[in-house]
């Protein structure tokens, strides 16, 4: 089975991807993001299901749903659009659309819409073996930097998932619950100060910045796109226990450093995000080793400390610039790790000073001069 999206905004591209995939998990899925694109597509490949937003940057969706129209009377078509007036309804009611997706939308009305007019399931390839436990090393070396994410913690996946029936939560409960969760902190964050949604505005640098920017909705949908995933959660005992002892570590440093800041009358919000980032890296190998395993390829322990040790630095540095994160929080992160030579920000020795204090083998000459630089004596 094959479907066919065409949305130019990646976050949605993303979330009714993992949508149709929760529904019929073989389904070969192809999400562009121009009409151009996707016209040039179905010419060499037909789609058992089409869903098309109807503004793109080089023109409507409903070209790409005419072609298909003259080609296959039978073909599902849907169409995702902000449009709601009767107008625009019929203007394609000669393409026999089979749905409207109407944004801002609910993943899981979009789940009962697509389930009708999705094919029905056949039965799945059995998965291959992992040749020999060497093979995820070089796995992990030709991965592409699109490929990197992290995993959701176990009970929030949960939850999400339970939500997916359509529970409304307000903006204090969505950041009171994912507070602690470095996924949907970094997810949230790197959609918040896109183009797409934050244009030249103030970055956000925190959790519920981010979730004032992009509202209670658009935040929820986002976090279920990750959280249908297939590899969303770890379920492998060693992985997640592996995870639990770095987000202990985060969660330390967090409370170390917004401690120190408000000492110094300084927001704690973002020295709360870097903290709980600054392991993501570690948290990427972990989210790549699960779904190495969920594919049926065996994992030693051995392979997984080796593929932290050579992975969890360049992987970090890849996530935070693919996710754009903004400038300062990337400093404080980094500032988890090492103090540039230069750096005067109070916040960045801050941030140094709390994980130096969190170190029994720091150096108590180095934090008391850190104590000096910010303030602190």
């Amino acid at each position: 089975m094959r479907v066919l999206i065409l949305e130019d905004d990646h976050w949605i591209a993303d979330l009714l991807k993992q949508i149709v995939l929760s529904l019929r998990p073989s389904a070969d899925i192809v999400c562009l993001g121009s009409v151009a694109e996707a016209l040039a597509d179905w010419q060499q490949q037909p789609s058992d299901l089409v869903i098309s937003d109807w503004n793109l940057p080089d023109g409507e969706g409903t070209r790409l749903l005419k072609q298909v129209r003259q080609h296959n009377r039978e073909v599902p078509l849907v169409m995702i659009t902000g449009r709601t007036d009767r107008s625009s309804v019929v203007e394609v009611r000669a393409l026999g659309i089979s749905a409207f997706i109407s944004k801002p939308f609910q993943a899981s009305r979009v789940a009962a819409s697509l389930e009708k007019l999705l094919p029905a399931t056949t039965a799945a390839t059995p998965v291959a073996r992992a040749v020999s436990d060497e093979d995820f090393l070089a796995y992990l070396k030709k991965l592409p930097d699109d490929q990197l994410d992290m995993p959701l913690s176990k009970g929030i996946r949960d939850r999400l998932v339970q939500s997916f029936k359509g529970e409304q939560l307000s903006l204090r409960e969505l950041a009171e619950d994912w507070r602690h969760d470095p996924a949907l902190n970094a997810r949230l964050l790197s959609v918040a100060n896109s183009s797409a949604y934050n244009g030249a505005g103030r970055p956000c640098i925190s959790l519920l910045e981010a979730l004032q920017k992009l509202g209670a909705a658009t935040s929820l949908n986002l976090a279920m796109g990750l959280a249908l995933r297939q590899s969303s959660a770890l379920d492998n005992p060693l992985l997640r226990k592996l995870a639990d002892g770095h987000l202990e570590a985060c969660e330390r440093l967090a409370e170390k450093s917004m401690a120190l800041a408000r000492q110094c009358s300084l927001d704690p919000a973002p020295f709360h995000c870097a903290a709980l980032l600054h392991r993501m890296g570690e948290f990427g190998v972990l989210y790549l080793a699960q779904a190495w395993e969920t594919r049926g390829h065996s994992l030693s322990e051995e392979q997984l400390v080796l593929a932290l040790g050579q992975f969890s630095s360049p992987f970090a540095i890849a996530m935070k610039a693919r996710w754009q994160l903004p400038m300062a929080l990337r400093e404080l992160i980094g500032a988890c790790y090492a103090l540039p030579n230069n750096s005067v920000k109070r916040e960045a020795v801050l941030m140094r000073l709390a994980a130096c204090e969190q170190d029994p083998t720091a150096d108590s000459k180095d934090q008391a001069r850190l104590r000096r630089l910010a303030g602190l004596t």
